[in-house]
């Protein structure tokens, strides 16, 4: 006999979770976020007289704007890590330009959690991510991903980015300039000259641009009927393009426009200062940005996410800082980390022997930078203009917004001033044992060290990544005491690499005194076991040696210089040895110059920062076959516009 019942519940089944469905559905908003690249609070609702950008701020008028919001990276990549992981990327080892590591085992992308909730998920033109993303992060993510594709009645999730504002767009010529170069404000850190008014004019006018494309986005959702339904978002990814904005991790290179509005349908969800026109004093940073999209779609935040809902049933309370870090740009090595309270900016350079400027070429390309430099060379520059080529940096800095909105009066040694210095130093030191900050690590360190594993969990692993006695040494040897000089000679013989690569660095850092007192030691440790030590003991030879010491140095440094027989980061560091070195390394440069830039990496991302590095040291000449470099570097400047 036959069960006619069974189609019946069947179709029972299927209508009950369609309804169900439908229900949930209607229960959750759609959320809406634009995003721009390479611009700062520079628009009219943040209170720039000379900004047009009258979308976002007919968006700000009857939604809320944050005045204190951060992007925890000055760059995009490792930004977008923050935000698309809820985690720092000096914790998920994602914070080098390009870096490309696994995510923390069991750990999701944002988006996943969005898709599981019955979300359509989309990314529309941009990822960029230092982090390898799983499969099924998005239903689509390209330039025809929309939310107008999802099925009838589901909830989306959809991000539009612009990339009119970039950095690469501010020199862009021929340009039809609206900006008056006359009228913009020039900051004391940048020399008043023309062409650099006209940078800055330039970008006023490609701000203005990435305001028109959030305005067609606004459009087409009221257009949809959809603006009743709909969260937005509007925020930058990190300070303006120019130069010590982008890539420095102060005030100038992180502070953010943020922009959110809740229809009064969605009101209940808004943060709790929530006031339609306001202005909210609580600090925000990219880290928030993920736990804050699960909350507001009902879902609890993992504990693995780092940052703090702000809005949601899962909302926190306002938090007492934000942190920011500065690793390797392209193809320069930096460790900056910073930390704000709101009104006054910590800075700890654990790299003071680099200048804030470092010869990234794709800073280089914009007019400003080059002829800042040439008036530094001039000795043509103020104090307030000379800070950001000089070296060493001061290892602590410490501004007061208050009253230095640019950020160059250092205040890091002014006794009334030292409470302050105190406690974001400690509050500095406290969040990188919090999140084990992986940049005190060498890079390739980071990726050997966690085989078989991913860099996020081998960070927590005492065994593999013994944080407090590196911090303590990266502590010493970057705070410049002279006085520390025995100690770093005993940690030269240190049981962790990392420890004794600290220790090299620190006799390197303070130069010929301090490679005198480490001579011995630093003659021991030419046959480290780390090629990252011995780099740098190389390095510290052949910079302030004797004149038996150099040779031996170049010879190292030559043999580890070749990226086909020791991979990318060694031949990284080798090479950036070699171009700090400059005139002492002379002989080298020709070897240099005929050099293979191919070489082992986890990526093929990675592929321009070796011939950038050969073509800063020996740049091609006129019709040389010797220019493998060459042809690699101008086959990466078409990928350029994705930094």
């Amino acid at each position: 006999m036959k069960n006619h019942s069974l189609p019946v519940l069947v179709l029972t089944t299927t209508l009950f979770a369609l309804l169900s469905s439908s229900a949930r559905a209607a229960d959750l908003p759609n959320i809406l976020w634009l995003t721009s690249e390479d611009h700062g609070i520079e628009m009219g609702c943040y209170g720039d007289a000379h900004a047009r950008t009258p979308n976002v701020d007919a968006l700000a008028a009857k939604g809320m704007l944050f005045k204190r919001a951060w992007s925890n990276h000055p760059v995009c990549a490792p930004a977008r890590t923050a935000i698309i992981s809820g985690m720092y990327s000096h914790s998920s080892g994602g914070l080098h330009m390009r870096s490309m590591v696994p995510m923390p085992a069991g750990a999701k992308m944002y988006p996943q959690h969005l898709r599981e909730a019955g979300y359509y998920c989309t990314n529309n033109n941009k990822e960029d991510y230092n982090l390898q993303k799983p499969a099924g992060a998005w239903d689509d993510s390209s330039t025809q991903a929309h939310w107008r594709n999802r099925r009838a009645g589901q909830p989306f999730f959809g991000i539009f980015n612009s990339t009119k504002s970039h950095e690469s767009q501010i020199r862009t010529r021929p340009h039809r300039q609206i900006t008056d170069p006359a009228k913009v404000r020039v900051p004391a850190y940048h020399p008043d000259i023309p062409e650099v008014r006209e940078d800055w004019a330039q970008y006023y006018d490609k701000v203005s641009e990435a305001d028109a494309d959030a305005g067609r986005h606004l459009k087409d959702l009221a257009d949809a009927g959809l603006a009743a339904d709909t969260i937005v978002f509007y925020y930058g990814d990190h300070g303006s393009g120019m130069p010590r904005s982008k890539r420095w991790p102060s005030n100038s290179g992180l502070h953010v426009p943020m922009v959110v509005f809740f229809p009064p349908k969605w009101q209940h969800l808004a943060p709790k200062e929530y006031q339609p026109g306001g202005k909210s004093d609580r600090m925000v940073s990219f880290v928030d940005l993920a736990p804050t999209v699960l909350s507001l779609a009902g879902v609890r935040p993992p504990a693995s996410m780092q940052g703090h809902a702000f809005a949601g049933p899962f909302q926190t309370a306002p938090q007492p800082y934000l942190f920011g870090a500065r690793g390797r740009m392209d193809e320069c090595m930096d460790g900056v980390r910073s930390v704000t309270d709101g009104r006054y900016v910590y800075l700890r350079n654990f790299y003071p022997h680099v200048s804030q400027a470092q010869r990234v070429d794709f800073q280089f390309q914009t007019p400003t930078t080059r002829l800042w430099r040439q008036l530094y060379d001039q000795g043509k520059t103020s104090d307030a203009q000379s800070v950001f080529w000089r070296t060493p940096k001061a290892p602590e800095e410490l501004y007061d917004l208050q009253t230095d909105r640019d950020e160059v009066r250092n205040l890091a040694g002014s006794p009334a001033h030292r409470a302050v210095l105190d406690k974001l130093r400690a509050a500095q030191r406290a969040q990188a044992e919090k999140i084990r900050d992986l940049g005190l690590l060498p890079e390739g360190e980071i990726h050997a060290r966690s085989q078989g594993s991913t860099p996020y969990d081998m960070a927590r692993d005492e065994t593999k990544y013994p944080l407090h006695r590196i911090y303590a040494a990266a502590d010493l040897a970057s705070l410049l005491d002279p006085a520390a000089v025995p100690q770093l000679r005993t940690l030269l013989t240190d049981s962790d690499s990392a420890v004794r690569y600290w220790a090299a660095l620190g006799l390197l850092m303070r130069g010929q005194p301090g490679v005198a007192d480490g001579q011995a030691a630093l003659r021991s440790a030419l046959n480290d076991p780390s090629p990252y030590v011995r780099v740098v003991v190389a390095q510290s030879l052949a910079a302030h040696g004797s004149d038996a010491d150099r040779p031996v140095a170049l010879a190292l440094l030559r043999d580890l210089a070749p990226p086909q027989k020791n991979g990318v980061f060694v031949s990284m560091a080798a090479l950036s040895a070699i171009e700090a070195l400059g005139a002492k390394a002379a002989e080298l440069h020709e070897f240099v110059r005929t050099l293979n830039p191919n070489g082992a990496s986890p990526d093929g991302r990675f592929n321009s920062y070796v011939p950038r590095l050969i073509a800063n040291i020996a740049p091609p000449t006129a019709g040389s076959e010797a220019a493998p470099a060459a042809k690699g570097k101008r086959q990466n400047k078409k990928k350029a516009a994705a930094n």
